[in-house]
């Protein structure tokens, strides 16, 4: 299978890629060994018993490599790039993108966890585009990841890229690690937060920013 029908199986269904999420795709499949991830997933299968040549299992090792390349893209692209346009903007209030929905892999099991992130800043003369902050989580989420790192990441970039006054991030996610197996705890959630300059040094400010986030949210 050739490197660009790889790419199109991306714009099945009308979903189609843009021009720089298109050449992302295409870098990530370069930057990956899938005949590895093939032969490895073949030596899986047999390991836990099955047959790989039997026909529902046959382009499962292909299918498996083309996933990884790319759910692991991220590993392969920088996510500075996204915030190197900056507008000119005497705003000095809070800035906030609220539920920007995520998906990444827990490194210690290889499963997926997914949920939404929340990210406030308070600029210091420029602002970003909108959705430069989506896209930026996007390539530190297509990663192996801890929810940890991620929310310090995606905090400290924005933080040290924006030269803001604060940054605040608030992630709630869903661990599959922990609800398909092991403890099998569904319904759980894990919440992590990372707040930088004047939303950590000040109480007044991280307070109306965790209002922002959850007041008036429903629980289940």
């Amino acid at each position: 299978m050739s490197k660009s029908s790889i790419v199109d199986e991306s714009a099945r269904g009308g979903e189609y890629l843009s021009e720089d999420d298109e050449a992302a795709a295409r870098a990530s499949f370069e930057n990956v060994d899938l005949d590895r991830i093939r032969r490895a997933v073949r030596e899986i299968l047999h390991a836990v018993g099955e047959d790989p040549d039997r026909e529902g299992l046959k382009e499962t090792p292909d299918r498996v490599a083309r996933m990884y390349a790319e759910v692991f893209q991220g590993l392969h692209q920088d996510p500075k790039v996204h915030l190197t346009k900056r507008f000119t903007q005497k705003y000095d209030e809070m800035l906030l993108v609220k539920d920007i929905r995520f998906e990444s892999f827990c490194e210690h099991h290889l499963l997926p966890f997914v949920g939404h992130a929340h990210v406030a800043y308070i600029p210091n003369g420029t602002v970003v585009g909108l959705s430069k902050i989506p896209r930026v989580l996007d390539v530190l989420s297509k990663r192996p990841q801890m929810q940890e790192r991620l929310t310090e990441e995606l905090a400290d970039l924005l933080m040290q890229e924006l030269d803001a006054k604060g940054v605040a991030v608030v992630v709630e996610g869903t661990h599959s690690c922990m609800t398909i197996r092991g403890v099998h705890k569904s319904g759980s959630s894990f919440v992590t937060s990372a707040m930088r300059g004047v939303f950590k040094e000040r109480l007044a400010t991280r307070s109306e920013v965790m209002s922002l986030i959850f007041g008036g949210k429903p629980r289940d």
